[in-house]
Order: structure tokens, then sequence, then C-alpha cells
């Protein structure tokens, strides 16, 4: 029993929570996984913040590839804002955490759509599992705010 209580006082202490993160849900008694809530806030158009929802599984070398990201616009995003971003197809990865000691991570990444003046945050893993890569997307429409610009 005193063996059992120093592993979970151990794996506590190594997966201390993140500073983002707000909710964890437990998978059981039996496993060693939860599902991890963490809030990003985007670093350059700040009237963003996305939540993201991905698995972690204590005491093993890798998490799971699956996340899912939610982003919304909670605060104004500006021209100037804007005029900050790479508008390039493949946009900026603008968060990045190690999911695995084997050189797996999760990336989240910003992608203007300038035709439907809309910003994509895509999440995904940089490791392929099961046969595919894991990805979730998110978009917020600049519909409503400064930022807006009517499509050509």
């Amino acid at each position: 029993m005193k063996k059992l209580s120093a592993i979970i006082g151990i794996a506590a202490l190594l997966t201390a929570c993140d500073k983002n993160e707000v909710g964890d849900v437990s998978l059981g008694l039996l496993t060693t996984k939860d599902i991890k809530l963490n809030t990003l806030d985007d670093p350059i158009v700040t009237g963003v913040t996305c939540h993201v929802a991905s698995i972690e599984a204590d005491l093993d070398f890798s998490d799971p590839s699956d996340s899912s990201i939610a982003c919304r616009q909670t605060g104004e995003i500006t021209p100037d804002m804007m005029a900050q971003i790479d508008r390039s197809k493949s946009g900026e990865v603008i968060f990045s955490k190690s999911k695995s000691v084997f050189f797996k991570n999760m990336k989240i990444r910003r992608i203007f759509d300038k035709g439907s003046q809309t910003l994509m945050y895509v999440s995904y893993t940089t490791k392929e599992t099961e046969g595919s890569f894991k990805h979730s997307l998110s978009t917020v429409p600049l519909w409503g705010t400064q930022a807006y610009q009517q499509p050509n």
C-alpha cells in the first residue's frame, strides 16, 4: 500500500497542473489517463481564446494524439492585430506542447482565410498514430469586428 501511495505521489508531482489548465476530467480509477482542459489566448490576436481538450497519460512515455479545440472571440479584434499575423497559406504556430519523449508534439496553428475573413485554428500532432495524423479545427469569423474587411 505504501508503494502505491508513493507512486501516486510521484505521478502527481510529475504531472503538476499547467498554468493554463482550467479542467481535469478523470477517465476512471483503473486508468492513468485524464482529459486535460486548457485555455490559450492568441498571443497576437488577443481577442481570441481557444480551449483545448487532450488526453494525458500519467506514467506513459507518450500521450494519446487525440485532441479537440474550440476558439471564440472573447475581446476586440483590431486591424492592428491582423496586420501582425502571418498571412501565408501555412499560417503560424501559436502554441506547442510536448506529448511524448519520442518527439511527438501537439501544435496549434493560426491560418487566415482572407476570402471569408475568418481565422482558423488547427490543433494537430506531429507524429502519425494508427495510420493518421490527429487534428481538430475551429474558426473565428471577423464579421462584426473592427478588423473585418469586405471580401473582393
